[in-house]
């Protein structure tokens, strides 16, 4: 359906609590060149930001040609700060009718 999940650092240090324990390891360069690609190359992108460290990338998409739609991270520890309610798929679905396109089955 053209869903790409991407998280900001795509390995963490073995064992819970650990998010962001890998972002030093070069992630930030290899994320930013996948968003500014996909930015670039493809038509009617959503993109959903999820936490600060992902609307810390928005700059890199081109908001003229792609949505972008950004709220706290939904992990237990953030998502009663914004996330809840913010129905990101459908303002994602809703968007993509206006460009012509299906809406994905999430």
């Amino acid at each position: 359906q053209g869903v790409l999940l991407l998280n900001t650092a795509l390995t963490v240090r073995e064992g819970a609590s650990k998010a962001g324990s890998h972002l030093q390891l070069g992630w930030r360069a290899v994320t930013d060149s996948i968003i500014a690609a996909v930015s670039r190359e493809r038509p009617a992108v959503v993109f959903i930001l999820w936490g600060k460290p992902a609307q810390a990338k928005r700059a890199l998409i081109d908001e003229s040609r792609h949505r972008v739609i950004g709220s706290a991270h939904p992990s237990p520890l953030s998502a009663s700060r914004g996330f809840f309610g913010s129905r990101p798929f459908s303002q994602a679905n809703a968007w993509l009718e206006t460009q012509g396109e299906r809406g994905i089955a999430w």
